[in-house]
């Protein structure tokens, strides 16, 4: 991730010992005042038109917009006409804009006033109501969502424990790399800074710098103990990394026919052709039973959800039947404010959309009746609405691991003066009108804070296997329950036990960008 994308988004920091989302200031500089003279004033509870301020930049954009080919539209502006869009735009746009304080634009920078432009209410379990509400560089935000590139090792870390004694391990490795770094490897140093005990500024410094780089080019040096007990140091290069969305898909022989398993971990646009392979692989094979892994899954666009949950169904089951219903602001109750459009269902997609593969391709089925999704905090918003939308249609989900984040919202990202906001626009809900799961999804036997139940079982990560190992905890979990309807076996070699008793699973945090963790939709 370079230097100004790391000014632009929300990053994963270590402060004081303690991991937190914190959005980083970016450029527009200045501060307060009337940010450089000019503009209207500002009055309480009066909004002109986001059009009105829409592309008056204080560092306008010159040439060609890549991703439009045409030229960038930004005018000659000031910081403050930004904050009036955003003022604007949230006022009309934004779900829950009657929560949102009405600050004077002209006393902060952009886009950290974008950050203020929020509701402050919490969920039933007392979570933030709104939990995603960040800003991308827009080029860094292209470059990402279309074709999955960032700057990084490769190597997806898992936080266990984020105050010290911390615990930081490999979740995976993207297939492309050849980093000498596996899963369930633990760091133990960074840079020659104690990772599980350093506690002080300039530590928690280095131990940022060299878990998340910022530049191509960046060494870094870790020190790490493999599943093995053996203990070296590698020495990790930071690069632009292309994802691999799908990963793994295999299938596993069982007493009672074969059993399908994907990973599936980012709704980028490049996985509607990985998943489309997948599932002709997995038709192919004549799988009886699918093991769907989103655990590390925050989501990305929705659309690709849609033609995940069709494949899955098939075409039998979703006929007709509505996917997710977009629900935005009392303003808005007929008419996407987006498009333009009437508000209309968004459907299961029985042909590819145009993403990574040509649209209106038919789409292969496995019709399924049953499905079993192996999840964890990570799992968020687009895998979420894979749940939901199953559900509503009467496809059973069986849900092995922890619960999800919780989030049935939504936006179209939209890009202003280069930056892209990301505000929530949209709830959605399924077939059924479903869509209250502020807390997540949780399998039936979760102890503590729990979200919507789902038949199924609560089952610790397991970072001693690899992701798609039949003794993998939650994929072992899986099986034993497709085979007894039961979560009291418990595999060997888990990290942690089942959850099925008394003790509860506290999930590993997973940082990830925050765009990952959305329901994004193309305009």
């Amino acid at each position: 991730m370079s230097k100004l994308a790391f000014d632009r988004v929300s990053r994963t920091l270590l402060v004081s010992g303690v991991l937190l989302w914190a959005v980083a200031g970016c450029g527009g500089g200045g501060g307060g005042g009337d940010g450089g003279g000019g503009g209207p004033t500002w009055t309480a509870g009066v909004f002109q038109p986001s059009s009105n301020f829409a592309n008056r930049c204080a560092a306008p954009r010159s040439g060609i917009d890549p991703s439009t080919g045409r030229p960038y539209p930004d005018l000659t502006g000031q910081m403050l006409d930004e904050n009036n869009w955003l003022r604007s735009w949230t006022h009309e746009l934004y779900l829950w804009y009657s929560e949102v304080p009405d600050l004077n634009p002209a006393l902060y920078t952009t886009p950290q006033y974008f950050d203020l432009l929020k509701t402050t209410a919490t969920t039933p379990s007392g979570q933030p109501k709104d939990k995603f509400h960040f800003t991308y560089d827009t080029d860094e935000w292209i470059a990402l969502s279309l074709g999955g590139t960032e700057v990084g090792y490769g190597v997806q870390f898992a936080l266990l424990a984020t105050t010290p004694p911390r615990q930081a391990v490999v979740a995976y490795v993207e297939p492309s790399q050849t980093a000498s770094i596996g899963r369930g490897a633990e760091v133990l140093r960074v840079d020659g800074v104690d990772l599980v005990n350093d506690n002080t500024a300039a530590g928690v410094a280095t131990l940022n710098a060299g878990l998340f780089p910022e530049s191509v080019g960046e060494s870094h040096t870790f020190v790490i103990r493999d599943v093995d007990g053996t203990q070296r140091t590698v020495t990790l290069i930071a690069d632009e990394i292309t994802s691999a969305p799908v990963q793994n898909v295999r299938t596993i022989s069982t007493p009672t026919g074969l059993v399908g398993y994907l990973l599936f971990n980012d709704h980028i646009a490049t996985a509607e052709d990985a998943l489309v392979d997948a599932v002709n692989d997995l038709k192919a094979a004549g799988i009886q039973d699918l093991v769907l892994d989103i655990r590390y899954n925050g989501g990305g666009f929705l659309a690709i959800a849609s033609e995940l949950a069709y494949m899955i169904a098939g075409p039998t089951q979703t006929a007709g039947r509505t996917f997710e219903l977009l629900q935005f602001n009392d303003k808005h109750p007929t008419t996407n404010p987006i498009t333009g459009e009437p508000i209309t269902p968004t459907p299961f997609a029985n042909t590819t959309l145009g993403f990574s593969r040509p649209a209106g391709q038919p789409l292969p089925t496995l019709n399924l009746s049953r499905v079993y999704v192996l999840t964890g905090s990570g799992t968020c918003s687009a895998s979420e609405s894979i749940i939901n939308g199953l559900r509503g249609v009467d496809v059973e989900v069986i849900q092995i691991g922890s619960t999800t984040c919780g989030k049935p919202y939504g936006f179209y990202p939209q890009d202003n003066c280069g930056t892209t906001y990301f505000s929530i626009q949209f709830r959605g809900v399924n077939a059924k009108n479903f869509g209250d799961y502020t807390d997540g999804f949780s399998p039936q036997n979760t102890v503590g804070v729990r979200g919507v139940l789902l038949p199924g079982c609560s089952v610790a990560d397991d970072f001693t296997h690899e992701l798609g190992d039949e003794e993998e905890g939650r994929l072992a979990v899986a099986l034993n329950y497709r085979a007894t309807g039961s979560c009291s076996v418990a595999p060997s070699g888990m990290m942690k036990p089942l959850a099925a008793a008394a003790s509860e699973v506290h999930d590993a945090i997973i940082p990830k960008s925050p765009w990952r963790q959305n329901r994004i939709m193309r305009p």
